[in-house]
């Protein structure tokens, strides 16, 4: 694994946009940060109450009215609608038409649960298929949806690489622009999975919250004895650009990846190796002192908090920065949670306030707000580490 910086050009945010439990707009989602409180709610599933971060009542009414607005809307699922809708808001705000033919390049980790789910319910009742189950439930189905809904023609990728999905659709653009193929790209993850299949497994791998506590989600917490993650649904979109744009809301300045041996299915060291790899490549010739946060992958389970802060501390040692996470707050949503790191990380950045866990003995509050450093991964270990400044 190389330990230089793999970034050959300067490459720009100009816009980043999104819908979770945290809200539909920037200015909502910032107040939602400030607010020393969680977004979780209880619902029933399969006759059992559970803990979810599930969009508010006017997102859901949005997503409503943009299924209504095109009859071949009507059919899709929402991981393909939360993403049509945060990528309109991504490229109004960066000012794209269009013709610009940028690229598109969003992932998901579950993809089409719910359509899934449904169709494979009325296979086993009827022994028949439905006509859409196909071409609604493929992986490629939600950039292609948005590539036609904005009218691109720049390239469209989709994939899956579990909860660093949308971290990779980062490199991925980054890439693209890199190789000067393309100048502008719209990256992000997508995804819906408050579903009673999803979540079942997520119990069945004994992951998942029973906390009854005021945080049912205790990310960063490292003395907790019960494992508590919590699943959240949303979508976040980054418009990224070549060189140093005027419009630019942060800059990407490091990129990282790596990929672990696998000892087990879900498995991950107990000093998380591929994060330690990951963080040394986004940091390339950077000092660690010079990061002044880490919005940390956190998922709020004892193993995948404490290898990820035993990484930390083997590559910052004597200077570990700030770490945060906002999953004890939406919860983790899949394949789109990395660019919902990202977006808390330029929020920060641009309102030069951290955003801690309320819960945590002795937080440590950074002294400046200018570089920080997003970390993701997933099943498999496949991390990435994205390295910000301030514009």
């Amino acid at each position: 694994m190389p330990k230089i910086n793999a970034l050959q050009k300067p490459i720009s945010i100009t816009a980043i946009a999104s819908i979770s439990s945290l809200g539909i707009s920037q200015k909502e989602i910032w107040n939602s940060y400030l607010e020393n409180k969680h977004f979780l709610s209880s619902k029933t599933f399969l006759n059992k109450e559970v803990w979810i971060a599930q969009l508010p009542e006017h997102a859901k009414t949005a997503i409503a009215t943009l299924r209504a607005s095109d009859q071949k809307y009507k059919s899709l699922d929402d991981t393909v609608l939360y993403a049509i809708y945060a990528s309109r808001q991504a490229i109004k705000s960066a000012g794209w038409n269009a013709e610009d033919n940028f690229g598109i390049n969003i992932g998901s980790s579950r993809g089409a649960t719910t359509l899934f789910e449904n169709y494979h319910e009325s296979f086993l009742k009827y022994n028949t298929s439905e006509t859409l189950s196909s071409p609604t439930t493929t992986l490629g189905n939600i950039s292609s949806w948005v590539a036609h809904d904005l009218q691109t023609q720049g390239p469209e990728i989709s994939h899956s690489i579990t909860c660093s999905t949308a971290l990779h659709s980062m490199l991925n653009g980054i890439a693209w622009i890199n190789s000067g193929m393309c100048t502008k790209f719209l990256v992000g993850g997508s995804e819906a999975p408050l579903t009673p299949f999803t979540i079942a497994q997520m119990q069945a791998l004994k992951i998942y919250s029973k906390n009854k506590s005021e945080y049912p989600c205790r990310a960063l917490d490292f003395k907790k004895t019960k494992n508590t993650m919590v699943l959240g649904e949303g979508a976040s979109m980054i418009c990224l650009e070549d060189g140093n744009t005027k419009n630019a809301i942060a800059k990407i300045i490091g990129i990282g990846y790596a990929t672990e041996i696998l000892t087990h299915n879900i498995s991950i060291s107990s000093d998380a190796q591929c994060f330690q790899k990951s963080m040394t490549m986004a940091l390339g010739h950077l000092k660690p002192e010079d990061v002044d946060v880490v919005v940390m992958h956190a998922p709020g389970t004892i193993k995948g908090d404490t290898s990820e802060y035993k990484a930390i501390e083997n590559i910052f040692k004597d200077n570990t920065p700030a770490l945060t996470s906002n999953k004890w707050k939406i919860g983790h949503t899949f394949g789109a949670s990395g660019a919902l790191n990202v977006e808390l990380a330029i929020l920060m950045l641009k309102h030069q306030e951290f955003i801690g866990v309320p819960y945590l003995e002795d937080e440590v509050v950074p002294k400046k707000l200018k570089t920080i450093m997003i970390n993701a991964v997933g099943f498999g270990g496949n991390a990435v580490s994205i390295l910000l400044s301030k514009n």
